[in-house]
């Protein structure tokens, strides 16, 4: 019987996220700087018959039911577009917050294509993955080679690795859920109608030190609105500024989860501990960024 095949679903932060307007068909543009975190789910494939989905870890009661499971959403898409496609039994080990800001479920699902295609021998940039990936979800595509990107449009358009340096960060979710449609609902924009704002800094073939410094001029456009929903948001974000060493705090995505960037790992692991002890039911790691 063939090995079980696994991976990583790693935590996407959006360090930058700038909402250049809403378009005539209800989206929102955007330009984001995307990378990955060294924490995140784990998925494993056990080859098989049939197409299933077990669900374990500590936030595995959030994650949902099989019906709407980006897992098996992803993998269904993709048994739609390749005929004969092996499939088998996914466990998920679930680790992150759901409804967070940090695309745990696009994540997940963007792991699950790569443990298909690595199965069914198809690259990923095979067009059935790649049309399955979107199909999913908008975050599914940057997930597919999680790797540090420039995201724009409403997430169909990914850049190349950028190589960014490892950032040192401590990343808080105070375990409250902030649904997305409803934060972009409070951004308020019409449809046609621009957000006034600077475009994003060019971050390629910085050090880490430059980059965070960069970082520092660019900004999450959805923090004030996902801010008035939840004020929790807030508080985070102040816990975080107030830790010795960090040098920047921002929202990731369109929240709950906040991020906090240091200079070195002992930093932020320091700081990581203090906020776990002022915050013992949140959710709180130290982890690096690339």
């Amino acid at each position: 019987m063939p090995l079980p095949l696994a991976t990583r679903a790693p935590a996407k932060i959006n360090l930058t996220l700038h909402v250049l307007g809403r378009r005539a068909d209800g989206y929102h543009d955007l330009e984001s700087l995307v990378a990955f975190a060294g924490t995140g789910d784990d998925l494993r494939l056990e080859p098989g018959r049939t197409l299933a989905l077990d669900v374990r870890g500590p936030t595995a009661p959030l994650a949902g039911s099989d019906s709407d499971n980006l897992v098996l959403k992803a993998a269904r898409l993709l048994a739609e577009r390749v005929e004969g496609l092996k499939v088998g039994t996914f466990h998920l080990v679930k680790r992150l917050p759901v409804a967070a800001g940090i695309g745990g479920g696009s994540s997940d699902a963007a792991a699950a294509l790569r443990l298909l295609a690595r199965l069914n021998g198809l690259s990923l940039t095979h067009p059935a993955l790649r049309e399955a990936a979107r199909l999913t979800g908008a975050d599914v595509p940057v997930c597919l080679e999680p790797r540090a990107r420039m995201m724009r449009g409403a997430g169909e358009e990914i850049g190349p690795p950028l190589g960014l340096p490892r950032l040192f960060a401590v990343l808080v979710n105070p375990r409250v859920p902030v649904e997305t449609p409803a934060v972009f609902r409070a951004l308020g924009l019409r449809p046609g109608e621009a957000l006034p704002g600077a475009r994003h800094p060019a971050v390629a073939g910085l050090s880490a030190n430059a980059l965070v410094g960069v970082l520092q001029e660019g900004r999450n456009d959805l923090e004030a609105p996902a801010r008035a929903l939840q004020p929790l948001i807030g508080e985070a974000l102040g816990l975080l500024r107030d830790t010795p060493g960090c040098r920047l705090a921002r929202m990731s995505g369109s929240g709950a989860t906040a991020f906090g960037l240091y200079g070195d790992a002992a930093t932020a692991a320091e700081a990581g501990r203090r906020l776990s002890k002022l915050r013992p039911g949140w959710w709180v790691r130290a982890t690096s960024l690339r």
